[in-house]
């Protein structure tokens, strides 16, 4: 899978974008807690990493080897069922929102899914997250519909997103 990249942002942010690894789950697992992602878990992650149809990616910091911090800025994972991605979930840290790290996590996540086959993404997006929703907007996604009560801590509606992919060739 071609599916790492070097991204320089204006905002001096210089990440990669490449393959989720066992090593990467305890990063992934303080992400996910601090974004409000429904909590799937080291486990559920894990298991994610040998399922074939799984895509699973980090933003990694070219610069977190000098600071005292996490090197993973950001992460998506992504399962294609026939032809069809669904984004399970996608979270940044909070000091690296607003850097282009989710959207180049997106971007990814749609490529590699266009070039295994998928015709259309789908993901659920907490009704109130206008950021999440403005970002997902912008790569061609929809609102299609919505699942009552869907998320917990705190209760909230989900939207569900949709967008057509053309095959990559």
């Amino acid at each position: 899978m071609s599916c790492v990249e070097r991204v320089r942002r204006a905002s001096a942010v210089e990440f990669m974008i490449g393959l989720m690894s066992i090593h990467d789950l305890i990063e992934v697992i303080e992400i996910e807690e601090s974004c409000g992602l429904s909590l799937w878990g080291w486990d559920s992650y894990h298991a994610e990493l040998s399922r074939p149809e799984s895509i699973t990616l980090v933003a990694r910091s070219y610069m977190a080897r000098f600071r005292d911090e996490g090197a993973i800025e950001g992460f998506i994972v992504a399962r294609l069922n026939a032809d069809e991605l669904h984004i399970n979930n996608i979270g940044v840290r909070e000091r690296a929102r607003r850097k282009g790290i989710g959207g180049a996590l997106l971007e990814a996540a749609l490529h590699n899914g266009r070039r295994l086959g998928a015709q259309t993404a789908i993901l659920e997006a907490r009704a109130g997250n206008m950021a999440a929703q403005a970002l997902y907007r912008r790569y061609g996604f929809g609102v299609c519909g919505r699942r009552r009560n869907y998320y917990r801590r705190p209760a909230e509606d989900a939207l569900i997103m949709k967008a057509e992919l053309r095959v990559a060739k």
